[in-house]
């Protein structure tokens, strides 16, 4: 089936709703469709994952046009106890910074080296 991810097995780091989270925290108006391939995820699961994050008050959106723009609160708390104290910001602050160190990392890489 075209458009859905190859399956993940075993365990991961990150959540799929803090993967989410971020793919929207760097660009506030992707598609469902483009944070679903990012994430490796189906567009029926990002779309149940922004419901909830709606719904808990980390994120909302505004419809412009056929575009939604999302808002992330910054301020808002992590859920668990583990991190108590702990804000949204803190956390897209590293994925966020992660994701472009990755991205121009991989780009240099990519790039050819001139001959001097």
């Amino acid at each position: 089936m075209d458009g859905v991810p190859e399956p993940h097995t075993g365990w991961t780091f990150l959540t799929n709703h803090a993967r989410v989270l971020a793919a929207i925290a760097d660009n506030h108006s992707a598609r469902i469709r483009d944070i679903a391939a990012h994430c490796r995820l189906t567009e029926r699961a990002v779309q149940k994952i922004i419901a909830d994050l709606e719904q808990d008050g980390y994120l909302s959106h505004t419809r412009e046009g056929r575009t939604n723009t999302y808002r992330i609160d910054p301020g808002k708390v992590l859920r668990h106890p583990a991190e108590a104290g702990l804000t949204v910001a803190s956390l897209m602050s590293l994925l966020v910074k992660d994701e472009a160190d990755r991205t121009t990392t991989s780009a240099a890489r990519s790039r050819p080296h001139a001959a001097t």
